[in-house]
């Protein structure tokens, strides 16, 4: 991995997104399933669904 700056975790992505998606992981932790693997685990799937959305952002952004 590359250097990491503030903004790494949520370029490209709009407030309105990250705001749904820390409610989502919000209303998973408290309501979602006690403990499975991690290919199962909706909130890695959540995970895996922003990370490749940033970095879509982020090959788009150097195409330019």
């Amino acid at each position: 991995m590359g250097t990491v700056n503030a903004s790494a975790d949520h370029e490209g992505l709009s407030w309105g997104y990250r705001l749904l998606y820390r409610i989502k992981v919000i209303g998973l932790s408290i309501f979602g399933p006690a403990q499975l693997d991690d290919r199962d685990d909706p909130r890695s799937r959540l995970r895996r669904e922003r990370e490749a959305k940033v970095e879509s952002a982020r090959r788009k952004r150097l195409e330019r």
